[in-house]
């Protein structure tokens, strides 16, 4: 009796045993009953957030989610959804119709990597409705500094639930949801944690039930170094893209720290610098901005492994011909920077970036997020991170404060940054033109920013005669400040507006207006720019500006060249370099080209483009109003490798030529009529365009009647908008600039033909 008692114990305790161990890959049950849109819609963010965070689900996974979305039945959508997620979750949680929280295993397997973080799913089965915060918490995850000595061998990871966007901070309360959480792993090899689970004080399960006790097995990560090369075979820095055989990104994102942005699945790695990585094969991308071919290699990562090796190749260099790329606006702060340990990232961080995408100048502009922190940095001169020609300047964007609301504004090559009356931002003009008048005193170079916000209309015709909103935060007072000038350094006048910000917005708002106010007669210029890492925080450099330069690379001149319009804007795939009509260049400083009577001009380039020789049905298949705004696959003719290079004339296209985007630089020859006053520029649209040449038939002036009675049209519908912003002392600033600005439409418009 006692030995069958015995064996009956083993045999129950063995049996509890194989069950506990195998659990993991046991399948969690199936919850039923959940509403299926909830599910989805939360399952669509969390699929998202996984790709941000660089661990994303399979194309596989994707495929059968966006099956659970087509499906009628909502029990059939929910199983669908159990089945993709559920062999990733490292735990079950169960909260009862009480709140009280109790936890089951997961079946994903308990795989970290040393010195990175891991992520796993955790499926919450929601009796109660509860909408707080999922909590988690460890003391395997206790901060090392506050640990007594004895105690840290076991304070060996890190934790956190992913409550960022696209997520939500709180539970949805909804029957079904999973969340995210991640491991970070200090050391490697075998190590245990208990994981406590809760939603709030007092929620946790008696009996221990509400914890988890799991064993990681966390695999050893070694430094890899990278030598970079350039193609004079000198050292250099880039952009590293690692990724495993699951495409997950190396480093984790999920808790990056400067230089590397959690925003970012590269890294920027100088020749020399290293990587940790654990032990296996992993893909690398090694890119330098647009004008460098990219390049990929498979490494397998052993004990032993050699450095890493990339010798990099260009398909073009403008600055051989005197043309330096620049991004007029990028911050260092605010948007997806964090703020804490630090309120947004430092200069060498910045300058880092900027050598990583070959981007000659980088405009660091100090705005509303964290400015009482990041106003120290500026200094009216190069940045002493920067390492020629890789110029690094701190400057101002007027957002979030002062004349924001009608229209943000660039102001490049200040030598005050603080508006007099206070040493903040929260005393700044209400009204652009104030902005402007006062950074025009010091000589600075200035813009609007993000030019087609608050411009939209539903069509990408150019010129388009509908009135836009004139409600955001773009080119909206530019309508107005366009026509006036205000003194600069020594007193005399100048205009008040020098460039339009491009390339970051919808190219037919951003061109439409610009259009509009040359045809008026206005001479202002175009300049690229990302402002990173707010529209795009892909890179720095998605919209650049190639400004042609005589000499050595200044940020001053270079700033000055995008005053004068010697330049071009790109997304730094296509190239307009040197356009000349007869014997008048862009970026010459030569005057208008004056005719005597309307005849038959050669306008000239060299240009290149390059595409990948099959189309990228991605970007093919989203509307001009979608990112990217910019690129040179919308330029792509049909399934060609061609794009057409055209020539504008008042906002029209008079003549074309085709070109060929295989990256060679090749010197096109076009005969244009002209016909009247007028201003010309080229562009491959949406990926690069030059500034005008302003072309004098006889004398006339550039005076277009639509486009005037389009300005006109345009000044009250923004008035309409932004009166509501003007502070009261600045009203009669405001009522006296607009009527300045109506006058002078009106009798421009009387001028037209």
């Amino acid at each position: 009796m006692l030995v069958r008692m015995v064996r009956s114990s083993l045999t129950l305790f063995l049996i509890l045993l194989c069950w506990n161990i195998g659990s993991p890959a046991q399948e969690m049950p199936r919850i039923e009953g959940a509403p299926a849109q909830p599910l989805l819609l939360q399952t669509d963010r969390l699929v998202e957030a996984l790709d941000f965070l660089g661990q994303p689900l399979s194309v596989d996974e994707k495929q059968r989610l966006a099956q659970a979305r087509a499906e009628q039945e909502d029990a059939r959508a929910t199983q669908i959804v159990q089945e993709v997620l559920d062999p990733h979750c490292l735990a079950r949680v169960q909260i009862n119709p009480e709140s009280r929280v109790k936890v089951a295993e997961g079946p994903s397997p308990r795989t970290l990597a040393q010195h990175g973080w891991t992520l796993f799913l955790v499926k919450v089965h929601n009796e109660a409705g509860v909408t707080h915060p999922l909590v988690v918490k460890s003391n395997q995850a206790q901060p090392l500094h506050n640990a007594p000595p004895e105690t840290l061998r076991d304070r060996w990871m890190d934790l956190a639930v992913f409550n960022d966007r696209p997520m939500t901070a709180r539970l949805s309360g909804s029957l079904l949801e999973y969340r995210i959480i991640q491991l970070y792993s200090r050391d490697a090899g075998n190590r245990s944690a208990v994981l406590e689970f809760s939603v709030g004080q007092g929620t946790q399960d008696l009996g221990f039930r509400s914890d988890l006790v799991a064993t990681f097995n966390a695999t050893a990560s070694r430094e890899v170094t990278f030598h970079i090369r350039d193609e004079h075979n000198q050292p250099t820095t880039a952009a590293l893209e690692i990724r495993d055989h699951l495409n997950r990104v190396y480093p984790s994102q999920s808790k990056r720290l400067a230089p590397d942005f959690s925003f970012h699945p590269q890294v920027y790695r100088a020749h020399g610098e290293n990587v940790k990585l654990p032990l296996g094969t992993y893909t690398i991308k090694c890119t330098r901005g647009p004008e460098y071919l990219p390049q990929t290699q498979e490494v397998t990562i052993t004990e032993a492994s050699p450095p890493v090796r990339f010798e990099l190749r260009r398909w073009i260099d403008p600055s051989l011909l005197g043309w330096w790329s620049g991004d007029h606006h990028i911050h260092a702060a605010g948007c997806a920077h964090y703020s804490n340990p630090t309120e947004g990232v430092h200069a060498p961080d910045m300058m880092r970036h900027c050598l990583g995408e070959d981007l000659k100048i980088g405009a660091n502009l100090t705005w509303g997020p964290c400015f009482d922190y990041q106003k120290q940095f500026f200094t009216g001169k190069d940045d002493s991170v920067s390492q020629y020609p890789y110029l690094l300047r701190y400057d101002v964007e007027v957002s979030g404060f002062g004349s924001h609301q009608s229209g943000h504004l660039c102001l490049l090559r200040l030598q005050q940054q603080m508006y007099p009356g206070g040493n903040s931002k929260d005393h700044w003009p209400t009204l652009c033109l104030n902005t402007l008048r006062w950074a025009q005193q010091q000589g600075a170079v200035c813009g609007p920013a993000h030019s087609g916000w608050g411009l939209a209309l539903p069509s990408a015709e150019l010129p388009n005669y509908d009135i836009p909103p004139f409600d955001g935060i773009g080119a909206c007072e530019y309508v107005v400040d366009v026509t006036h000038e205000v003194p600069g350094p020594d007193g005399e006048l100048v205009p008040a507006v020098d460039f339009m910000s491009t390339v970051d917005t919808p190219y037919p708002w951003e061109l439409n207006i610009y259009y509009h106010t040359l045809n008026a007669g206005y001479r202002t210029r175009i300049s690229g720019e990302t402002d990173f890492p707010c529209i795009y925080g892909e890179r720095v450099g998605l919209g650049r500006s190639y400004v042609k330069l005589p000499g050595r690379l200044d940020y001053d001149n270079w700033c000055q060249g995008i005053e004068e319009g010697r330049a071009y804007v790109s997304d730094g795939y296509s190239h307009l370099i040197d356009f000349t009509i007869n014997d008048t260049q862009l970026g010459s400083g030569k005057p208008d080209l004056k005719l005597d009577a309307p005849s038959t001009v050669t306008a000239t380039v060299k240009a290149a483009s390059l595409l990948d020789e099959q189309p990228d049905a991605f970007i093919r298949s989203r509307s001009f109003d979608q990112q990217p705004y910019w690129h040179v696959e919308r330029a792509r003719q049909g399934d060609t490798r061609t794009v057409k290079v055209e020539v504008i004339v008042n906002g029209l296209p008079k003549t074309s030529q085709t070109l060929t985007a295989d990256g060679a630089l090749r010197d096109l020859s076009i005969e244009v009529p002209i016909e009247k006053s007028c201003w010309v520029a080229l562009r491959i649209l949406p990926s690069a365009h030059t500034n005008p040449i302003f072309v004098e038939v006889g004398g006339k002036p550039v005076r277009e009647k639509k486009s005037l009675e389009w300005c006109l049209k345009s000044i009250e519908q923004l008035w309409s908008q932004k009166e509501k912003f003007i502070a009261e002392e600045e009203m009669q600033d405001a009522l006296d600039a607009y009527d300045h600005a109506r006058r002078v439409y009106a009798a421009r418009l009387a001028e037209s033909p």
